[in-house]
């Protein structure tokens, strides 16, 4: 048997920790004594500290170690299942860094030069361009901030469904048209369409005509600069929102090796503002 405080300078985990994990159900000292309330581990327990910190180090939550050393039984299976979804998180985060690690890098280069941090504005094409009528096959949802991700993956699934099923006919990439002005408590209305060459149930008319259009090439993160730039592209050249502002998403995410090669264009339908007398 170990005492805790040996137990605490081997692992280097605080006394105030392994009791904390006591607490918690993660970890139980092997025994407690009655009369001095001093608490002993197993040497077989330093495995399992051990194994509690690796887990850590991959950015598990307590509940989700307890719960995978809970599972005695299947503890191999479970675990690999939760290794291999952590090292997905992981890799994202990576490349995530790796972007903006990328974007500071430019943003120094350009201050070093004498320009300003939001100078890459600039650089960003707006176009004044007339967008025929089309036929959309949509799905209008509500979604919360961080849904998003599953939202996309789950409607637009439906939607190349329910083409392939009805024999329909594509003739544009995915989009998704958003509809609230702002996010509200029950999320932002965001219809998921895909334009189709039949009129048939489920399908509505979709005619935006006068559209401020920018091609985004790079990563999802990079859209609200867009949108920024056509906002005060349109104040400075009289114009004002005639419908909702949708994206075209040319690139599919699942089919591209990085973000730098992902496409989207961004439509922003307006109309000339009328002046009040």
């Amino acid at each position: 048997m170990v005492s805790i405080g040996e137990f605490s300078n081997i692992c280097k985990v605080s006394t105030k920790t392994l009791r904390y994990y006591a607490e918690i159900g993660l970890m139980l000292p092997d025994e407690v004594n009655p009369e001095t309330g001093y608490r002993y581990y197993s040497i077989n327990q330093l495995e399992t500290m051990l194994c509690i910190n690796r887990l850590k180090s991959y950015n598990f939550s307590l509940e989700e170690i307890k719960a995978i050393l809970a599972t005695k039984d299947l503890q191999d299976e479970k675990l690999c299942l939760a290794l291999a979804k952590k090292e997905k998180e992981l890799e994202k985060q990576v490349r995530e860094f790796e972007n903006t690690l990328e974007q500071l890098h430019e943003d120094l280069a350009d201050l070093k030069q004498g320009k300003s941090i939001m100078s890459y504005l600039e650089n960003i094409e707006v176009q004044l361009v007339e967008v025929p009528r089309m036929y959309l096959l949509s799905l209008r949802n509500m979604v919360q901030e961080g849904d998003f991700p599953d939202a996309y993956g789950r409607c637009f699934g439906k939607l190349f469904r329910r083409i392939a099923d009805d024999k329909l006919t594509i003739l544009a990439p995915p989009m998704a048209l958003f509809h609230s002005a702002e996010f509200s408590s029950s999320g932002l209305d965001t219809e998921f369409a895909i334009p189709v060459q039949e009129y048939v149930t489920g399908t509505r008319d979709f005619y935006p005509r006068l559209c401020l259009k920018t091609v985004h090439q790079g990563s999802y993160s990079g859209l609200p600069s867009v949108y920024a730039k056509q906002r005060t592209w349109a104040a400075k050249e009289g114009y004002e929102s005639s419908d909702a502002l949708y994206e075209v998403y040319v690139t599919d995410p699942s089919q591209v090796s990085a973000e730098s090669e992902l496409i989207t264009e961004v439509y922003y339908p307006v109309k000339k503002n009328v002046p009040t007398r």
